[in-house]
C-alpha cells in the first residue's frame, strides 16, 4: 500500500492534509479520548476536562483554568516529528497546498509548513480581552496567576477554541475550499468523531480519500486506501 500511495502522491499537485491529535502524540503530546488522553488520565481535577476547557470555566474560575491549561495543553519542549517533517516536504516539493489541523501546538509551522488552517487556534497566540494586544506563549507560562496585559489590564485568553466557542468562520471557509477543490485528500491522527471538525470530510468531492489512523474510523469504506498505523512513519516512507 505504501507504494499506491506514493504513487498517488507523485501523480498529484493538489494534496490537502487533514489532521488531528494522533499527528503530535508522536511529538509525546497527549491526545484526548485514548486510554492515555487527558479525558482519561485527569483525575486530579474537582471539574470534568470539558469544563476545565470551556468558556465557563475561563470566566468564572480564571486561577483554576490556567493552571489546567499550562498543565495539560502546553508543550513548549516539543518538536516536530515524521508526520511534522514529511508534510512541510511536500509542500516545499508544490504538492501540498494546505494542512488543516485541530492541534494547536504550532508543530506544524516549527516543521516548517507555511499554510497551515489552525480550526481549534494556537496557544502561541494570545490576546487581551479588552485592548487585543498580542502576547506570545512566554508571557503566559511566565506569570504565577492569571495573566494581564501589561497596558491596560484586561485578562489575557488564548487564542484557543474552548468548549462553549464556536470555530473561526474565516478558518473553517477556507478549510472547506481546500478540501472541496483538493484532488488528494489525506486525513490522519483523528477519529473524525469530533464534530464540526469531523464534518469536513464530508466537503471531498475526488476519489482519492488517504486515512491513516491507529484505530478504524466510520469513514474506513470510504477511503481509497486505509493505513492504521503510525502517521509519522507512512508519511515518512512515502516522502522519503
Amino acid at each position: 500500500m505504501i507504494k499506491t500511495l506514493r504513487d498517488i502522491i507523485c501523480t498529484s499537485d493538489n494534496i490537502v492534509f487533514f489532521g488531528g491529535a494522533g499527528v503530535s502524540t508522536e511529538s509525546n503530546i497527549p491526545d484526548f479520548r485514548s486510554n492515555t488522553g487527558i479525558y482519561t488520565t485527569a483525575k486530579e481535577s474537582k471539574y470534568p476536562p470539558e469544563y476545565m476547557l470551556s468558556h465557563t470555566c475561563f470566566g468564572r474560575n480564571t486561577d483554576e483554568f490556567y493552571e489546567y491549561y499550562k498543565s495539560k495543553m502546553v508543550f513548549p519542549n516539543a518538536k516536530p516529528n515524521k508526520a511534522h517533517i514529511a508534510l512541510a516536504k511536500l509542500e516545499k516539493q508544490g504538492k501540498l497546498k494546505a494542512v488543516i489541523t485541530q492541534n494547536i501546538d504550532g508543530l506544524h509551522q516549527l516543521a516548517s509548513s507555511k499554510n497551515v488552517l489552525e480550526l481549534h487556534g494556537s496557544v502561541h497566540r494570545n490576546y487581551c480581552v479588552k485592548c487585543y494586544k498580542y502576547f506570545p506563549l512566554e508571557y503566559i507560562m511566565n506569570t504565577l496567576s492569571i495573566p494581564k496585559c501589561d497596558e491596560c489590564g484586561g485578562i489575557v485568553k488564548p487564542d484557543v477554541v474552548l468548549y462553549e466557542e464556536s470555530l473561526d468562520s474565516n478558518v473553517l471557509n477556507k478549510s472547506i475550499e481546500y478540501i472541496k477543490n483538493a484532488d488528494v485528500l489525506i486525513v490522519g491522527g483523528t477519529s473524525l468523531t469530533v464534530y464540526p471538525a469531523a464534518g469536513l470530510i464530508e466537503y471531498y468531492r475526488g476519489n482519492k480519500l488517504i486515512l491513516i489512523n491507529k484505530s478504524e474510523t466510520q469513514y474506513d469504506d470510504r477511503a481509497s486506501l486505509v493505513f492504521n498505523d503510525s502517521i509519522g512513519e507512512v508519511l515518512s516512507k512515502v516522502v522519503d
